[in-house]
Parts: C-alpha cells; sequence; structure tokens
C-alpha cells in the first residue's frame, strides 16, 4: 500500500529538517509539503531537502491548507496518508504505526493522543487553560459521538484513501476547526476511529494559536458538534454528515 506523509506548513524554517529526520526509513513512499505563503523560507528549504513542494499564492488558513494536501496525496495514488505538523511539536517516529494500523485495518482514522497524563502534557508545555479546554472538549465529544478517544484536537492524523474519498471535507472550515469537523463527519459515517500516545511538546518555534484564536475555536467546535448533534436526532439535515456521494 502507498504511504503518502503530508505536511500541511506556515514558517517552518526552523524546524522542518528536524521533523523530517524522525520520520523513520521507509515510512513514506512519498513526502509532500503544502506552504501556506509562509514569510520564511519554508518552501524553498523543502524544495532543498527533496520534498515536492505546493505553495499557496496568499495565506489560505490551516484547514485550506489540508485540503491542498489530501487532494494532492489522492492525485499520487495514496493508499494511507499520514499528516504531521512540520513545526516538530509532534514526534514524528510514529508514522509507521499510525500508518500500519491503517494499513491493516484496525483502523479508518488514527490521532496522536498527547493527554495520556495530565502531568505529562504540562510538563510538555502544554498551557494550562488549553489543556483545561481540550479535557472539556474532548469528554463532550465522546459523549456526544459514543466514541472513546484521548484527545480530539491532535494535528498528527493517519487516514485511509476511503475515509478521505468518502467525507465531504471539500466543504469544511478554511480554520482550525476543520478538523473537528473532519472526525464528527468520520464518526457520524461509521469509520473506525483510533489513537496511540504522543508526548506534548510546546515550544518557542512551534505553531500555536493565542487565547482569543483559541476561544474562537473552542466555540467554533461547539457549533460543529451542535450541528452534528441536530442530524443525527434528524432534527437538521446537513449535507456535511452526509457521504459525497449522497450530498
Amino acid at each position: 500500500m502507498k504511504t503518502v506523509v503530508v505536511l500541511p506548513a506556515y514558517n517552518a524554517e526552523k524546524t522542518l529538517e528536524k521533523t523530517l529526520r524522525d520520520i523513520p526509513s521507509g515510512a513514506a513512499d512519498e513526502i509532500v509539503l503544502v506552504d501556506d505563503d509562509s514569510r520564511d523560507r519554508t518552501a524553498d528549504l523543502a524544495r532543498s531537502l527533496g520534498l515536492a513542494v505546493i505553495r499557496h499564492d496568499r495565506n489560505r488558513g490551516y484547514g485550506a491548507n489540508q485540503k491542498t494536501c489530501y487532494a494532492e496525496a489522492l492525485r499520487r495514488g495514496a493508499d494511507v496518508i499520514v499528516m504531521i505538523h512540520p513545526d516538530y511539536q509532534y514526534d514524528a517516529r510514529l508514522a509507521p504505526i499510525l500508518s500500519n494500523l491503517v494499513a491493516t485495518g484496525i483502523c479508518d482514522v488514527v490521532l496522536g493522543n498527547r493527554i495520556r497524563t495530565r502531568r505529562e502534557a504540562l510538563e510538555g508545555g502544554m498551557p494550562l487553560y488549553k489543556y483545561l479546554a481540550n479535557r472539556l472538549l474532548t469528554i463532550a465529544e465522546n459523549l456526544a459521538t459514543g466514541e472513546n478517544l484521548g484527545e480530539w484536537h491532535s494535528g498528527l492524523r493517519a487516514y485511509s484513501r476511503k475515509v478521505l474519498e468518502t467525507l465531504p471535507w471539500e466543504s469544511n472550515s478554511d480554520d482550525f476547526v476543520f478538523d473537528q469537523q473532519f472526525l464528527l463527519q468520520a464518526s457520524m459515517l461509521g469509520f473506525r476511529l483510533g489513537d496511540v500516545p504522543v508526548a506534548a511538546r510546546y515550544f518557542a518555534e512551534a505553531s500555536s494559536i493565542n487565547f482569543r484564536r483559541s476561544v474562537v475555536y473552542g466555540l467554533s467546535t461547539l457549533a460543529a458538534l451542535g450541528g452534528y448533534l441536530l442530524h443525527r436526532w434528524g432534527l437538521r439535515r446537513s449535507r456535511a454528515f452526509l457521504p459525497k456521494t449522497a450530498a
């Protein structure tokens, strides 16, 4: 099975090489970096390292970056798609573990779970308010969907081709809530979600949204969860939770 690793990048020049060094040899058949109009030399560095590079002509947002990543991975014939942030916030050594869980059919979607313990997450630099928000939102999302993920808000993910061919992710937000919309769609349509532990890494060069953006993200997540419940209860039908062939 062909595995394509996608790197949604924005100002990742200082951390890109470290991220790539951690990806085990043979874990990816191809690596694609999508640069969301970075202000540094991320795209030039990626090309010099031999990566396939797509560069947006303007900053479109985190969700839009992922849309380009996944469309390109499908175009390249990927059977398994692994998303790794090139800011070194997630441990790329887990790439083959995530992809194997998908390739063997154990899971359709696999996430890295940074909340193995509260102490580990906080000692890894996760701000207390983000930890608390992560816990509360994850509890709400698990209760609403019947899933049992340790964390719903991880940026380390692997998907099967079938997931990307089924979910209407192209119509999701171009902002950070894209991730939550995607998982809610996957749960609604019966895909198997799982996770593996990964260390939390928060440091100066790692991308992280500020408090204001975090509040907007949290409220957007609750709105997405509300839309999920309305559709599930038959109160408001939404094309966002229908497979592409039915939408």
